[in-house]
């Protein structure tokens, strides 16, 4: 299972193309800039607080990823000959290979002018696919309250989902098997 290589192109409701792919280190700049033209609304729910910036090192982790304990993906489409990141997600293994059931902890964001097109579910899809073929059977995430529209994505996927609040977070562990 390599999913280091994965790449799909698909066209939303409002027939616009995106490229769904794994993330790969020449990224970094794109991402940084994808970054930056997200709301500080929008760093603040996917970080759970203030977000500034992001260093060099969190760069590198969120772009030099080894696909066998975690998964990125990054949502692409072309906006005046420019191809930009328009969203991204990823999940980590929360325990060893060797432990069953394997949980990950999953993570994504859609930047705002493209929020309501059908993206976060697309993504989810793509994550929850290979997450079964890595042998995941729990996506846990952490979601502040008022982030109701990444709480909504968890709650139409269809899925066994519990959701309770743990420190101020709501706290969502969705069966995948």
């Amino acid at each position: 299972m390599d999913f280091s290589t994965f790449n799909k192109t698909t066209t939303l409701k409002d027939g616009r193309d995106i490229t769904i792919r794994a993330i790969r280190p020449d990224d970094k700049a794109m991402l940084l800039e994808a970054f930056y033209e997200l709301e500080k609304e929008s760093r603040y729910t996917r970080f759970l607080g203030f977000k500034e910036h992001l260093t060099d090192n969190e760069l590198k982790t969120f772009t030099e990823i080894n696909f066998e304990k975690e998964v990125g993906l990054i949502v692409t489409t072309v906006v005046k000959n420019k191809t930009i990141i328009i969203g991204c997600g990823r999940y980590y293994l929360m325990t060893a290979p060797a432990e069953q059931p394997l949980r990950a902890e999953v993570a994504f964001v859609v930047e705002e002018d493209f929020q309501g097109k059908g993206i976060a579910g697309r993504l989810f899809e793509q994550l929850q696919a290979m997450a079964i073929k890595h042998g995941v059977a729990t996506f846990e995430a952490e979601i502040l309250p008022q982030n109701s529209s990444m709480i909504a994505v968890f709650a139409n996927r269809g899925l066994p989902m519990k959701k309770s609040m743990v420190d101020g977070l709501v706290h969502i562990s969705l069966s995948l098997l």
